[in-house]
């Protein structure tokens, strides 16, 4: 990439961190709470990514580390007082012990023998939540009601008020943001080469020195960690959790999130959080009756069109543009 395109890229991402700043100010408490769960989803899909997209290992029980981080929150916050912005790495931590040693047995398994044991796990957690030995802490199916944070200070821009909600889209975008330069830096380096050797090639890159088992387990637990933190923030944002929050349909829309952005690619993560999101809404607008057939009708269009996911149709453009796309996502296409 040459100093022309990268000055133009600097200076466009800095004119969309200006527009994602003054944008919580224009529309209604409501669209914010919205663009709030598509930062908490992205961050859930990225973590997903690095497990499916990077390293090739097939999940259908992220939810259920989403649900682990929401709890993990709700429980601090609710039982202990204890901050919600120190609830986040406390989630992420948890949910990394939990996938590490899920990571275990999963290394016994691949393809869809691993992503029915993952949906197994998807379908326990909700399950396990309501159980009566453990409901003084989790509410059973009550949940646990939590209260919004409001903002530290006082602001207003274009007649609006720094609402709880604008205030935790300031959060969100920050962990957010956060989170994508993590991963970044993880998968952009010898880490990343290492996890797409194991997906392309696993022979090979165990005869190259690649330990299998220790970066697949350690994977599983980064991806968990992601999503449990994306879990955390999603809890102080809704202010409730309950078990049937996290039903596996949750995990299937992660999945869908993740092929619709595009496998193997960081920046997917965003535009998969804008579907999983909005598209419903789109679809129960369209229709009261059939809300999920329109739904299922968007995603076979939206496969049919991009069948490599947004990011891979912004390649092909950006490709047909006469330009050449070198930067880590495309040596990591799968």
């Amino acid at each position: 990439m040459n100093n022309i395109n990268r000055k133009w890229m600097i200076l466009g991402g800095l004119v969309v961190l200006a527009a994602l700043l003054v944008a919580p100010f224009l529309v209604k408490n409501f669209r914010v709470f919205q663009f709030n769960l598509v930062l908490v989803y992205a961050i859930a899909i990225l973590g997903l990514n690095i497990l499916t997209g990077f390293n090739g290992q097939f999940s259908l029980g992220h939810g259920a580390f989403y649900a682990i981080g929401a709890y993990t929150t709700a429980i601090l916050m609710d039982h202990f007082g204890v901050p919600y912005w120190l609830t986040l790495p406390v989630a992420g931590v948890v949910c990394f012990a939990f996938g590490w040693v899920i990571g275990f047995p999963a290394l016994r398994l691949a393809g869809h023998y691993l992503a029915l044991a993952t949906f197994a796990l998807a379908l326990a957690i909700p399950q396990l939540l309501k159980y009566k030995l453990i409901e003084g802490w989790t509410g059973g199916v009550q949940g646990i009601v939590l209260t919004k944070p409001e903002a530290p200070f006082a602001l207003a821009l274009f007649g609006q008020k720094l609402s709880a909600d604008r205030w935790l889209f300031f959060v969100s975008l920050a962990v957010t943001i956060l989170m994508f330069w993590l991963a970044y830096n993880l998968l952009s380096g010898r880490v990343g080469r290492a996890l797409i050797a194991i997906r392309d090639h696993p022979i090979a890159a165990a005869a190259m020195g690649i330990n299998l088992a220790r970066f697949k387990s350690i994977t599983f637990g980064v991806s968990a960690a992601f999503t449990g933190i994306a879990g955390g923030l999603g809890a102080v944002i809704v202010a409730f959790v309950a078990p049937d929050s996290f039903t596996v349909f949750l995990s299937i829309s992660f999945l869908v999130g993740l092929v619709v952005g595009g496998l193997a690619s960081i920046p997917a993560a965003i535009f998969g959080g804008i579907f999983i999101q909005f598209v419903p809404n789109i679809a129960d607008e369209i229709s009261k009756a059939a809300p999920w057939a329109i739904y299922g009708i968007f995603l076979i269009v939206f496969m049919f069109v991009m069948p490599t996911g947004v990011m891979g149709l912004l390649r092909k453009l950006w490709e047909r543009t006469g330009h050449k796309h070198v930067d880590s996502d495309a040596s990591s296409r799968p």
